[in-house]
């Protein structure tokens, strides 16, 4: 390395070690990250495989840049703790299902990120490209709890339609495991707060739909009925009751 060289890369070490402007990554070296205590995990199918209802580009985008903001806000709040946290789903649920047990310091960030964590998660695996139809308890349960499946879509639709801003609608079961209900909530809160158990969860954020349906959310709404999948539905509920 010659003269001159040498005094560049002095500069360069130099300015990075002074000037808070500049960071180690400005010079090929790349910055500290986060500890990743929740890690976004892979769409469980391939981003275009539920076209025409939901398109690829929406896809990618809601999980690859939305998901996974909150994966990462989450992990950042969690990395001020004291104490790691274990990162599991279990961890997770605990915390939701009583936030006010949660440190201060990070309560809004578990509630806002760890409910968008949560909730997409549920959401990506509540989808599929095949069809699928309530059958078993599950059926007996919608009929039981709407008076029909005809009926209970037709609460779906309702309710999601009618939720002011951001938010979702769920399939829930009560709190005394005795009967199905549909119920929303705004942002990123999750049905846990009140003691349900979410069985089905549609994202009724704009950036969920707006690419291809602009500001039409009940075509939206209409188009996810057709590819939820109720084979892991009916799973989440048969485990909900022997719980």
């Amino acid at each position: 390395m010659n003269r001159r060289h040498l005094l560049a890369s002095g500069l360069l070490a130099t300015a990075a070690a002074t000037l808070p402007g500049l960071c180690p990554a400005a010079f090929g070296q790349a910055p500290a990250t986060a500890k990743e205590f929740f890690k976004l995990a892979p769409l469980p199918y391939a981003p275009e495989a539920l076209e025409p209802h939901i398109d690829a580009q929406t896809m990618m985008i809601h999980h690859g840049k939305h998901h996974q903001a909150y994966v990462t806000k989450l992990n950042e709040a969690l990395a001020t703790l004291p104490t790691a946290p274990q990162g599991t789903p279990e961890e997770l649920h605990g915390w939701l299902s009583n936030l006010d047990a949660v440190p201060e310091k990070i309560r809004t960030a578990v509630r806002n990120h760890g409910g968008g964590h949560f909730n997409h998660d549920l959401f990506w695996n509540s989808l599929t490209p095949k069809k699928t139809e309530p059958t078993g308890d599950l059926a007996r349960a919608l009929e039981s709890a709407f008076g029909s499946e005809e009926a209970a879509t037709a609460e779906y639709l309702d309710k999601g339609g009618k939720i002011f801003g951001s938010g979702w609608i769920w399939l829930v079961l009560d709190p005394k495991k005795k009967a199905l209900a549909m119920t929303t909530t705004p942002n990123q809160d999750t049905p846990l707060a009140a003691g349900h158990v979410p069985l089905l969860g549609v994202d009724v954020w704009e950036h969920a739909y707006y690419l291809k349906y602009q500001n039409k959310r009940a075509d939206y709404l209409k188009a996810v009925a057709n590819i939820i999948n109720w084979d892991v539905v009916a799973e989440r509920y048969a485990k909900a009751l022997k719980a």
